[in-house]
């Protein structure tokens, strides 16, 4: 089957998938605030469920802030996140009704005031998760490398950066212009049979 006449161009495609690689190694290289903010920018334009937009983004960047977090790494991801430049921690929040005003006025935030805990936690961690990814495929989209990872201490990582105990951590990404010179080969991938139906 054909490209479709709307589909991205070569370039465009291999930037985003392709030759894009989960990176541990990371050129000298700052990550501005206004990238970070067209990042984020660009990021939140892609669907949740309802428009309940639950994600809540620390971008770690300074010493004092990465100091926070580093006692929460996992040893493994010790060395990767304190030499990105920058580093974002995807947290869900547990009361994203509560923007609904704004996000979803149609809603009836009172039913989600009284909603059970674990459909609400539910709700918020499959949409944070969504918009994570969201931002990965715009920093991708603007020269920026990532690597993503779970390897902390989320309890720790949310009384660290969420005091006010509405948001919850999710999941970290590091960001900056990688060092493609450590890269292992990409990891295999399962064959369209082994992961996918179409009935």
């Amino acid at each position: 089957m054909g490209a479709s006449l709307n589909q991205l161009d070569d370039a465009a495609l291999n930037q985003l998938f392709f030759n894009a690689r989960t990176l541990r190694h990371w050129q000298d290289e700052l990550v501005g605030e206004d990238l970070l903010r067209a990042v984020a920018d660009m990021a939140k334009l892609g669907p949740t469920s309802g428009n309940c937009c639950p994600a809540r983004f620390v971008f770690v960047v300074t010493p004092e802030a990465k100091e926070r977090l580093k006692p929460h790494l996992d040893e493994g991801n010790v060395r990767q996140t304190m030499s990105a430049p920058a580093t974002v921690i995807v947290g869900y929040d547990l009361e994203f009704y509560e923007k609904f005003p704004l996000l979803a006025p149609w809603a009836d935030v009172d039913s989600w005031r009284s909603a059970p805990a674990e459909r609400v936690k539910e709700e918020a961690l499959r949409n944070s998760s969504l918009q994570g990814a969201y931002l990965i495929l715009a920093a991708r989209a603007f020269g920026l490398d990532c690597g993503p990872m779970s390897g902390f201490d989320a309890d720790g990582v949310t009384e660290a950066f969420f005091p006010d105990g509405t948001v919850r951590a999710n999941f970290l990404i590091n960001l900056g212009y990688g060092d493609r010179s450590h890269l292992r080969p990409r990891g295999p991938r399962l064959a369209f049979e082994d992961f996918c139906w179409i009935v």
